[in-house]
């Protein structure tokens, strides 16, 4: 994951309620196991309606997604995070997410951003022309015309963003702590490692 401080440029005026992971990223396309190209059949049966906001040239490559609530529902595909990450989406601005599909944004160092519906409205009809920005130091969401919308995020996935870490990042950074810690309750009480050694199926993989 790279560290995610700012999001700022065009972004898709969608504003659109309920989508699901079905429309993200169609079921046929699940049967690859690496991120790239997925960004190719992201809202596949959206793109298929003439004028439809994700083939105008106006936002090709924003790097933010505006949409309705209950963004990312259904079933719980993480290829939906891999397919926007793919398409160049850095951050997606939404009333309320699915908690699935929010993990599987942050794991993805995606932004989640949960505004009221008022402040959607605003930012669809603005981002039409304009950019839009995300900041996680602020913590807002602002426009070029004085639009400031605050937001809030839990703060241990708000730290992994701006580190670009997810949490095996975290543990791994933490190797040699927890090889010190093993070591001295190795020495402290050496009955855990001999019953570790002893238990069912040890002896069999020796």
């Amino acid at each position: 994951m790279e560290p995610v401080t700012r999001v700022e440029g065009r972004a898709y005026p969608w504003g659109a309620k309920n989508i699901d992971t079905d429309i993200i990223i169609p079921a046929r396309w699940l049967k690859t196991t690496t991120r790239e190209g997925l960004g190719q059949g992201a809202f596949e049966s959206v793109r298929a309606e003439p004028g439809n906001v994700f083939d105008d040239p106006r936002y090709a490559g924003a790097p933010v997604l505006i949409a309705g609530e209950n963004f990312g529902c259904g079933s719980s595909r993480e290829h939906a995070a891999w397919a926007l990450g793919d398409m160049g989406v850095k951050a997606v601005i939404a009333p309320s997410f699915s908690d699935i599909f929010s993990g599987n944004a942050f794991k993805n160092g995606i932004v989640a951003v949960v505004l009221p519906q008022q402040a959607i409205d605003r930012l669809v009809e603005v981002a039409r022309d304009n950019p839009v920005t995300v900041d996680l130091e602020t913590m807002t969401v602002t426009t070029p015309f004085q639009d400031r919308f605050p937001f809030d995020m839990d703060a241990f996935r708000r730290d992994c963003l701006m580190q670009g870490v997810d949490e095996i990042g975290i543990t791994l950074a933490r190797d040699e702590a927890i090889a010190g810690y093993e070591g001295n309750v190795a020495q402290a009480r050496p009955w855990l490692s001999a019953t570790a050694s002893n238990a069912p199926g040890r002896a069999a993989a020796a």
